[in-house]
């Protein structure tokens, strides 16, 4: 049936939709799992997810191509991190097969939910696995959930892409050797005050330096960077405290493989930042959000691509990237998995 979404003004936040997927570990294992209509969860007050934040979860999309098919983008990425994710915070994995069945089967059951190609908007899945038996001690919970919901959203920039303003956050994102690397409820909570007061001081986002010498650039808590220098090549910061970004690792192919650019996976000292031409975020919400300004403290860092559009070589990367998750860009192989 129609649904009645005025799909072109919808901003980024939850819709709910009819169903989602819900599997349950327990001492055999995980179960099948499938489908439910119930949105909500009952959990015991001493919960693992509630006392010790054993929680992990992934955010990828579903969209309408432009030839009307219904297609989410590298969900096998997705199914990696999770389970590298889960493994860290010892919840146990799950298979692969399942994972991408939640996927199909989420997508399947709210098809009337996935916007029109066009529309700008998109069908985001949010997987996620929690303790969920009672845990007192500090260890890891016997019993989960993994459950996958689906929301439309609306572009994540309403007024067109322009360039943001970031700064350089006082605050650590990740320790040394801790959890940087994963995708864990734990470090988002963490960075909820960092952005707050970036907000609050007239800042877009915060840039976080490596943890241990605070010279080398490593993300914003939510996207990772990427840089062009001036000669065109694609920069990408390396390290351990990274979360590895799936987009950022396909854009990364896109410059290599359809525009011909080199691409560097490496340490960025953060006094390298003002030779570079142009910088950007990368995640599953924007694709890319393009950087004009880095604040340290008062000194001001302009990127030449400026704050009024999106850098050449970016938006070039940009373009590719979302032609080929939309269908106007023929696709590598294995990179948009078709919901029948």
């Amino acid at each position: 049936m129609a649904v009645n979404i005025d799909w072109k003004s919808i901003g980024f936040g939850y819709i709910k939709t009819p169903y989602r997927f819900v599997a349950e570990y327990g001492a055999n294992g995980w179960n099948e799992g499938g489908l439910t209509e119930c949105d909500t969860i009952t959990l015991s007050e001493c919960a693992g997810v509630l006392q010790y934040a054993q929680t992990v979860f992934e955010g990828l999309k579903a969209y309408t191509t432009e030839d009307g098919r219904i297609v989410t983008f590298r969900p096998d990425l997705n199914a990696k991190r999770i389970n590298d994710s889960a493994a860290r915070l010892e919840i146990p994995v799950l298979p692969q097969g399942m994972f991408l069945r939640a996927v199909d089967m989420v997508v399947n059951a709210n098809r009337d939910y996935v916007p029109p190609y066009g529309s700008g908007a998109t069908l985001y899945l949010r997987p996620y696995i929690f303790g969920s038996s009672p845990v007192i001690g500090v260890k890891p919970a016997a019993e989960y959930q993994f459950r996958l919901f689906a929301t439309p959203v609306g572009p994540y920039f309403k007024g067109g892409i322009k360039p943001i303003t970031i700064r350089v956050s006082d605050f650590d994102r990740a320790a040394p050797r801790g959890t940087g690397h994963i995708k864990a409820g734990l470090n988002y909570a963490m960075s909820l005050h960092a952005i707050v007061d970036a907000h609050e001081q007239g800042f877009d986002e915060n840039l976080y330096l490596d943890p241990a010498t605070r010279t080398y650039v490593e993300e914003t808590g939510g996207a990772n960077f990427l840089f062009i220098t001036k000669d065109g090549k694609v920069v990408t910061p390396k390290s351990d405290s990274i979360l590895p970004s799936i987009t950022r690792r396909s854009l990364c192919y896109v410059a290599e493989k359809y525009l011909g650019m080199k691409v560097e996976h490496r340490k960025v000292a953060f006094e390298e930042v003002k030779d570079f031409a142009e910088c950007g975020l990368c995640g599953t919400a924007a694709v890319i959000s393009p950087v004009g300004k880095i604040v340290d403290h008062g000194r001001e860092i302009c990127l030449p691509s400026g704050m009024e559009e999106m850098g050449p070589v970016t938006k070039q990367l940009y373009d590719t990237l979302t032609g080929i998750q939309m269908g106007r860009i023929p696709a590598p192989e294995g990179w948009l998995r078709e919901i029948k």
